[in-house]
């Protein structure tokens, strides 16, 4: 490049003077060709551009130094450094924009006869003679692949902001600001099963991309425990994984076939041509399978339905599951479970001949209104025994000389309660149980452990290891059976989402988890008692090196009644004490705490990047901290919770000087919805609020939604609208509709089953009725959460749109979402 256009350049990349960013010039780009040179036809001269230049772009997207063609390495390097006037082939340019605020931009490229404009990978078209650029909070990735420049000298680049106050920085080297694309595409572990010798591990990952859209992109690998590499590579949607117990075979299904893989000559053959619908596969023996086996109804074409209980709203209520043993040499099937009803598999004995099997009943007699039916099913006569019909039941696992059973406090006359009398227990806080195989002879095993019982497995020598909700962490702890004692697994992680632990008689632990502010990790044990473990994957090094992450501080305060309420707080990377900060306070409420996962559906480290302080907080209620504290949950319907949020974000007030009283946005989703709309009639303490799936009407969630009464069996045990309407009208939100000040955005799937969207559409009727400043967006499709890709990306946006508008009067973002016609 000739040095009188190096001067023209440094003039030409500039930032209009309307917008306060700093101005673009040469050593602010980077620049890679010529690339491929050698091509006699450019891609716009073939008839498949896109296709060349889309794989072209993914590997310029890559942050890396060089990038090889066709066996020539070229490195990146700064485009002031580059003298030639023209240049043969392809040519790339790539540098980074960083806003503060979300940002409507205009880019025109000049000098340039054919290019291609990629932001954040994705193909910008031309608007008239310049690219448009909704530029949100953050950074955003611009790669531009020329294929025609006849100058480089008359080559240039305007970048004009269309708002006044913002600032646009640009650069090629810049930290990288924590991203939503980052948090839901970066690979993680999904599955892990480890053999039960172990000595190899099942590895199933998941990642996104924006060519799969919201389609995963899955891989399946078996590993060596011993070397963490890869031996064997599986179908990607490969699923219900079974090792044999002799270590010498595994199965799997794979598009509805089921496949028997020798683990010793590593050859495959199918067992199966369809077994669509099988679930829970697992080894009886070594030559023989169980798994369940679902059958659903024909579709119906009758002009009516005849409801035969309120499960029938439930669309999988009219399915029937059903037990099988498959002889592995044969191929040959049997049913082993009761023809006359539909059952779960609990566990399976296989040295007594028995299966331990339950079922629901309709029973609506007590709460929760259904009761469990525990049966053991004798395969030598077909005999079948009841256990117990349990109100409180979660699942039920074989010992040596009996079983262990999960359920809540009142489970079995009301063994593992120790809340007053004159209290009832939140059955939602899961004990730990000990009853003999006839079901007569029960003992809580944790009635002085506070932590709430999920996920366990029960090991050779009776002792279990399980998955529990320890405050708003998720732990693993050990059941000493001899001892009778939990012992805590020591990790550094603060939600463990997965474990798997072999079967030998010191037994490995694999298990992947993350922390508030640690992205996943996977760990091996090779004993449960060592202190120290062996990473096998870290997603801070692979997917976050060079990001940059809020900080987190622990703050607690005590309630009105001496209670500590835990909670954290998120403080943006550039936190900057000598200026003012809205704020964001987030709940749930439901009974459960909001764990300390670093992402998921509420990106917390997310919306401190976007320049909030975030406070999060476990008001009374939840599980994990007690069953006192817990049990307050029945029948209050956020009367504590309400009161704990309120007193909290006071004192996060007065604590955190920074952060800016006027500005305090509110938002929570289901239960978290509800304590939203509550807090709108209690408070006008907060400047602005979200409710995603919220209920207003505390009657008709009850009687609509799919489990509304199954809950509320917990929520409002033994209180109904005709012996209990105080508690159903005066806690409902639109019954005191208003006296709401606070502008109020309402989120909601429209298919939505657990709480139906016309709880968010009577509190929109009401407050537009009152003229108060209130906002409905329905997600068409979508169910009680967001899951696709496409969607989860806007209703990210929209919560932070909203807020930027109230919390920083920034409304910008929120009129290009929705614009008001």
């Amino acid at each position: 490049m000739k040095k009188s256009f190096l001067a023209a350049m440094l003039g030409a990349y500039f930032i209009s003077p309307v917008a306060h960013a700093e101005a673009i010039d040469a050593s602010k780009i980077n620049y890679l060709g010529p690339i491929a040179p050698q091509n006699a036809l450019k891609p716009f001269e073939t008839n498949r551009k896109n296709a060349i230049l889309t794989n072209l772009k993914q590997s310029l997207t890559a942050d890396q130094k060089s990038v090889s063609f066709f066996g020539n390495t070229l490195k990146w390097q700064n485009l002031s450094k580059v003298n030639a006037l023209t240049e043969p082939g392809l040519q790339a340019l790539k540098f980074t924009l960083t806003t503060t605020r979300f940002t409507p931009a205009t880019l025109k490229l000049d000098g340039v006869k054919e290019a291609s404009f990629y932001l954040n990978g994705e193909l910008l078209s031309k608007k008239g003679d310049a690219y448009k650029l909704p530029l949100t909070t953050g950074q955003h990735q611009v790669i531009i692949i020329t294929e025609s420049v006849e100058d480089w000298g008359k080559v240039a680049l305007d970048l004009t902001s269309e708002i006044e106050e913002s600032k646009i920085s640009v650069s090629t080297d810049a930290p990288n600001t924590l991203s939503a694309k980052q948090l839901f595409d970066s690979k993680t572990v999904s599955n892990l099963s480890i053999s039960p010798n172990g000595k190899h591990l099942i590895w199933q990952t998941r990642s996104y991309n924006d060519k799969n859209a919201n389609k995963a992109i899955r891989e399946t690998v078996i590993k060596s425990v011993k070397d963490n590499e890869i031996v064997y590579s599986l179908p990607a949607n490969a699923n219900n994984f079974a090792w044999s117990d002799d270590n010498t075979h595994l199965v799997y299904t794979s598009s509805k076939v089921l496949y028997k893989l020798n683990l010793k000559s590593l050859t495959t053959s199918a067992l199966s041509e369809d077994l669509s619908g099988i679930s829970n596969v697992d080894f009886y023996d070594n030559d023989t399978l169980i798994f369940t086996w679902v059958k659903r109804p024909e579709k119906s074409t009758s002009l009516t339905k005849y409801y035969h209980g309120l499960e029938d709203r439930w669309s999988y209520a009219r399915n029937k599951t059903s037990v099988y043993l498959y002889d592995v040499n044969s191929g040959l099937m049997r049913q082993v479970s009761p023809a006359e009803f539909s059952v779960s598999l609990q566990d399976f004995d296989n040295e007594r001949g028995t299966l331990l099997l339950s079922r629901s009943i309709s029973d609506y007699a007590a709460p929760p209104h259904m009761l469990t039916e525990l049966l053991e099913y004798n395969l030598k006569d077909n005999s079948q025994t009841t256990v117990g019909k349990y109100r409180t039941f979660n699942s039920a696992q074989y010992s040596s000389d009996g079983l262990y059973i999960t359920a809540g406090p009142e489970f079995g006359e009301k063994a593992g309660k120790t809340v007053a009398d004159s209290q009832l227990s939140n059955n939602y806080d899961t004990q730990l149980y000990s009853v003999s195989y006839d079901g007569k002879n029960i003992t809580a095993l944790s009635k002085t452990f506070d932590p709430s019982i999920g996920q366990f497995s029960v090991l050779k020598n009776d002792d279990v290891i399980l998955n529990v909700g320890e405050e708003d962490k998720r732990q693993l702890y050990v059941f000493d059976e001899s001892k009778k004692r939990f012992n805590k697994v020591k990790t550094n992680l603060d939600v463990i989402e997965r474990f798997s632990v072999s079967n030998e008689k010191s037994p490995t632990l694999v298990f992947a988890g993350t922390g508030a502010q640690l992205p996943q990790q996977v760990q091996l044990k090779t004993k449960l008692s060592n202190t120290k473990s062996k990473t096998l994957f870290n997603s801070k090094k692979a997917f976050y090196a060079n990001t940059q992450l809020p900080s987190l501080e622990e703050f607690n305060f005590t309630n009105d009644q001496g209670t500590e309420i835990k909670g954290r707080v998120y403080l943006p990377s550039n936190l900057d004490k000598q200026k003012q900060y809205p704020a964001l306070v987030y709940y749930y409420g439901g009974t459960s705490p909001v764990n300390r996962a670093f992402t998921g559906r509420y990106p917390f480290n997310l919306w401190a990047e976007n320049g909030y302080v975030v406070y999060v907080l476990q008001p009374t209620g939840a599980t994990g901290f007690g069953q006192d504290f817990s049990a307050k949950h029945v029948n209050a319907w956020g009367e504590y919770t309400a009161n704990d949020i309120i007193k909290g974000t006071q004192a996060f007030l007065d604590k955190y000087s920074f952060v800016d009283k006027n500005k305090v946005g509110n938002l929570g989703a289901s239960y978290g919805g509800f304590m939203t709309m509550l807090l709108a009639t209690k408070t006008d303490m907060f400047s602005a609020s979200i409710s995603h799936a919220g209920i207003s009407n505390i009657t008709s969630y009850w009687g609509q939604g799919w489990w509304g009464y199954l809950y509320s069996g917990e929520a409002s045990k033994n209180s109904f609208p005709w012996n209990n309407a105080k508690l159903y009208s005066e806690h409902s939100p639109v019954f005191n509709a208003d006296k709401v000040k606070t502008p109020l955005l309402l989120i909601h799937g429209d298919a939505d089953t657990n709480v139906p969207v016309g709880e968010s559409h009577t509190m929109y009727t009401a407050l537009k009725l009152l003229g108060q400043d209130v906002e409905l967006v329905e997600y068409k499709g979508a169910d009680h959460q967001i899951f696709a890709r496409d969607k989860r990306f806007h209703w990210w946006n929209t919560m932070l749109a909203y807020f930027d508008k109230h919390l920083k009067e920034q409304p910008q973002w929120w009129n290009d979402l929705y614009t008001q016609k």
